[in-house]
């Protein structure tokens, strides 16, 4: 079960090249004119609600989402589900807090959110540098990913093949990036996800066709196939070996559910509607989409257990990346029609594509950041057509490095990566956020001290924990420096975040205090209503 036919690995060879040769003809199509900065940024604003929604929620599900939450699915069964659920809740939390706000507050980036009341170049550098620190670790994790990835798609081992792969992956999102600004990368998403929800629904289907259509009959499958029995269906499984399991698993879906909500490729998503109508209505089909691949990586996930067996999905990956095409294939049986080669076709081609519309996505929103915060957000203003070319060498200039780095850490456990950037969203941008836009008194010193102070409190913990080292699937199973008791840093840096908000205001001293509330009220009603705009 854990093989797939010649066959089945020629198409999907075939289907990589064909996809990959489309999106980047759609991008080049697709792409702005040299000197329009609003069509780069935002695309126009002219996406419709429907399309703005699905280009969302493609950003939302990456690589890592697919393969890392549905191989805890796998491996933890009800922890996996409980995490699938906070990636859901996440984005209702942007929806229904955020998502309005943002969209009135900004332009074309995070730093024009944040620096709305507090203009500055110190702002605007702080928040593109805590946009990079945020965003490269989740980029690593997808493009380190693709080599292994391909590697058990189309059953190759050699170690330069693999690392190839992860060079033409990157060379062809920075392509996407660059050439096809806002408008080429969210066609790319919206493809995806609908490559990914349409197939990813066939299979679950058909995963419930194998158990009679009845879900219970399956869970009790897959709790006899995990060899933990009824454990599999309770919480705990996940962070059993922790000191503090339940507390640690609440840090963990705390850190999903605030820091997925708030990363800069899934807020710059905002700018892009046209008004806080349009907003609304793109996340609300957002959060559709969401949901149902959340019900989709369930049933898979479980199915996968069920049919293959927790010990096999672990030695296939440890970590259980492979999960979700192992339940994929096992849900075909032993005899594969030529119309099912074709749908398990359909599920690896979006997988692919999910990794190319993931960090494409990441890379321009770090090369927006780049380009419009720190380049252009100087004394002298920037003529359009050069902040367009400092955009597009900005995302060369952050994917190289990327791609180097992510054939340096290919072979390791990944697992860090994600949950350092999930931190870094919810204890420093999530903070900054919140304040900013709903804190009438919130002053300069109080936002720096929380994107700096939060950042630098994530990076100092995370090594202490148990992804990292002191484990045999941490990072470096070799090594033991794990003393922090948890698995993620959110219950020491998410309220320390909001704290160290708190007390950079109040030690800005009253006056600075009443200055900047003075400034948020006179911009108050374009914030939190988008009066300026007479928008309903």
């Amino acid at each position: 079960m854990t093989e797939f036919s010649d066959s089945a690995q020629t198409m999907s060879l075939v289907a990589f090249t064909a996809i990959a040769t489309i999106t980047l003809l759609l991008c080049v199509m697709t792409g702005p004119d040299r000197d329009d900065l609003n069509e780069f940024y935002t695309g126009y604003r002219s996406l419709s609600p429907l399309r703005n929604g699905l280009a969302v929620a493609g950003d939302y599900i990456s690589a890592a989402t697919v393969l890392g939450t549905g191989g805890v699915i796998a491996l933890c069964g009800y922890d996996g589900v409980v995490l699938a659920l906070s990636t859901a809740l996440s984005l209702m939390l942007l929806m229904f807090l955020l998502a309005e706000p943002l969209r009135n507050a900004g332009r074309f980036t995070m730093g024009d959110a944040l620096a709305r009341r507090m203009p500055g170049r110190a702002v605007r550098i702080t928040a593109c540098a805590v946009t990079l620190a945020a965003l490269l670790p989740m980029m690593l994790v997808q493009l380190a990913g693709t080599g292994q990835l391909l590697a058990f798609i189309l059953g190759f081992s050699g170690a330069s093949v693999k690392t190839g792969c992860v060079v033409c992956m990157g060379v062809l999102m920075i392509s996407y990036a660059a050439i096809g600004g806002m408008k080429g990368t969210a066609l790319i998403q919206m493809m995806k996800i609908v490559m990914l929800l349409g197939s990813g629904a066939a299979i679950a289907a058909l995963v419930l066709h194998r158990f009679d259509w009845n879900p219970g009959t399956l869970f009790d499958a897959a709790a006899e196939g995990s060899g933990v029995g009824d454990a599999f269906l309770r919480s705990g499984l996940e962070f059993a070996g922790g000191p503090y399991p339940r507390v640690d698993m609440i840090t963990a879906q705390l850190s999903v559910v605030l820091g997925g909500a708030c990363l800069p490729h899934i807020t710059m998503r905002m700018y892009t509607a046209s008004s806080a109508r349009q907003v609304r209505r793109s996340m609300s089909w957002a959060v559709s989409a969401v949901a149902l691949f959340v019900l989709v990586m369930t049933v898979v996930g479980f199915g996968a257990t069920a049919l293959v067996g927790r010990v096999v999905i672990a030695r296939a990956d440890p970590q259980g990346n492979t999960a979700y095409l192992l339940g994929s294939r096992a849900a075909f049986g032993n005899g594969v029609s030529t119309g099912e080669a074709l749908l398990f076709t359909a599920v690896t081609t979006a997988i692919f594509l999910t990794v190319l519309a993931s960090v494409a996505g990441m890379i321009l929103a770090c090369a927006n950041s780049l380009a419009h915060d720190v380049f252009a957000a100087r004394a002298t203003k920037t003529a359009p057509h050069r902040e367009m070319l400092l955009a597009r060498l900005s995302a060369l200039a952050v994917g190289a490095p990327t791609i180097l780095l992510a054939t340096q850490v290919q072979h390791r456990s990944l697992q860090p990566l994600v949950t350092l950037s999930f931190c870094l969203g919810a204890s420093a941008l999530a903070p900054a956020l919140v304040y900013s836009l709903f804190w009438r008194r919130y002053t300069r010193t109080g936002l720096l001290a929380t994107l700096i102070g939060g950042t630098v409190s994530v990076l100092v913990l995370m090594p202490g924990t148990n992804l990292v080292s002191g484990s045999a699937v941490s990072a470096f199973p070799e090594a033991d420096f794990n003393w922090f008791p948890f698995t993620t840093t959110g219950i020491v840096t998410v309220p320390l975040g909001f704290a160290l908000g708190w007390l950079g205001t109040v030690a800005s001293g009253r006056h600075k205090a009443d200055e900047q509330r003075r400034h948020y009220e006179a911009v108050e009603g374009r914030i939190l209503a988008g009066a300026v705009r007479g928008e309903k």
